[in-house]
């Protein structure tokens, strides 16, 4: 059985973030790392993994490191949806695969429940269903009393959903090939070409065992969804600090902390787990970094920084700067005095705005997400849920309240004067008001 792990598409609900989220740094890993991990252990062996002309190229630079599995790599021309990138890969599939969202994280569990069916079991297609307690913008799942899909409803406006059980793109299908035939005849105008062969094939009595997964489930579909997966590989994992690591005497480290190679914890530094440091990041003098925070390599968190419930990207500096539950990007520079505001007065929940639509994020702090190698100059701040783009400047002074598109820059430029000094200090003076009471 192989394997088929979808990379082509673009998530384009992830800006200003660009690098595709499967590519995204977990604890020292990509993602697809991670996802490639969990199906070993669950005893698959062989992957193909279809990418796009963009990224399949780090694709197979990543695989290579990977041991003890065999890959095989296919390009999806464009991203229309799961149905053209699984007959993109036709000529390598067999009779029997198992089709993954790597943008998707879930424990080994669900795997083991999937595969334990197939075994027990004699259905056509067997996908997992996960029960949900409010809308979710995916698909919706259909059941019988015997647990088999009737019906699958992509994307159902809020209130009209089939039932509370919700597709986890984990499916395994027996016979890829018939799967086609039902792709083949689907007419939609909408990208839901795969799901609807689905729906097809249980609509002419092709047996698909919906398989109910209650364990954990986090997709990645918007930026703030990474602080779910962080604080899930967080929770996972077990402190350990890296021999080739220099933590001050004097520095706080307590908690589950992980910390990478070659990392320096200078004095009166305190760091709180559960917290992530990739190698070499420097917490410097007086930083804290609290609960929940993954900082990326080779970062510097200078001089009195916080870094609370934030991702960061490789690279970046800071310097006395407050940076609250925020998603920053690789190479970014903040001045001295920098802040990401992430709590409204009137303590509601915090939207970002697309467009002209603003999406809830069901979090009341928030920061801001922002692109790859920006800069804020000093004193600078910005409002809970902005998103500033890749290679953009946020000014000295400026309080940012809007978005800010990429490239572009932001300065806070008052009408001033130069005019000649005319006032002069005199001594005298200083002298009598030093002499004053209470001065």
């Amino acid at each position: 059985m192989k394997v088929v792990l979808l990379c082509g598409g673009v998530g384009k609900r992830m800006f200003p973030i660009t690098e595709d989220k499967f590519l995204l740094d977990f604890m020292g890993r990509t993602l697809l790392e991670h996802q490639v991990e969990l199906a070993h252990k669950a005893g698959l062996r062989n992957f193909v993994v279809i990418g796009n002309p963009g990224n399949i190229g780090q694709i197979k630079q990543i695989a290579t490191a990977i041991k003890g599995v065999k890959f095989e790599f296919v390009v999806q021309a464009q991203p229309l949806g799961i149905a053209d990138a699984l007959k993109a890969a036709a000529a390598v599939l067999d009779s029997a695969v198992l089709v993954v969202n790597p943008n998707d994280v879930f424990d080994d569990s669900a795997y083991r429940l999937l595969l334990d069916a197939y075994k027990q079991q004699n259905a056509s297609s067997y996908i997992l269903g996960y029960r949900v307690t409010r809308y979710f913008p995916g698909g919706y799942l259909a059941v019988n009393d015997q647990g088999e899909l009737t019906r699958i409803v992509e994307k159902p406006e809020p209130g009209t959903q089939p039932s509370n059980l919700v597709n986890i793109l984990l499916h395994l299908h027996t016979n890829i090939h018939k799967l086609f035939e039902y792709i083949d005849i689907v007419q939609t105008t909408r990208d839901d070409v795969y799901e609807c062969a689905l729906d097809g094939m249980a609509r002419h009595a092709y047996k698909i065992q919906v398989v109910r997964y209650d364990g954990f489930w986090a997709p990645i579909k918007y930026p703030w969804h990474i602080f779910d997966i962080v604080k899930y590989f967080l929770d996972s994992s077990q402190g350990k600090i890296a021999a080739s690591a220099s933590v001050s005497e004097r520095a706080t480290v307590a908690g589950n902390v992980v910390i990478g190679e070659n990392v320096r914890i200078l004095e009166n530094a305190v760091v709180r787990g559960p917290v992530y440091i990739g190698p070499g990041t420097v917490i410097g003098n007086n930083a804290l970094v609290r609960e929940y925070s993954h900082i990326g390599a080779n970062c510097v968190v200078g001089f009195s920084t916080e870094i609370k419930g934030s991702y960061t990207g490789d690279g970046c500096w800071f310097h006395s700067s407050y940076i609250g539950d925020s998603i920053i990007g690789n190479h970014c520079s903040f001045g001295a005095g920098s802040v990401t505001a992430n709590f409204r007065f009137d303590e509601k929940e915090i939207p970002v705005k697309y467009g002209q639509q603003k999406i809830g994020t069901l979090r009341d702090h928030f920061g801001a997400i922002i692109g790859d190698n920006c800069k804020t100059g000093i004193n600078s701040g910005i409002l809970p849920g902005r998103r500033i783009g890749p290679n953009s400047i946020v000014g000295s002074h400026v309080c940012l309240a809007t978005d800010l598109a990429p490239g572009t820059v932001v300065l806070n430029l008052p009408p001033t004067q130069t005019i000649k000094n005319t006032i002069e200090a005199k001594a005298m003076s200083k002298q009598k008001i030093k002499r004053k009471p209470g001065k």
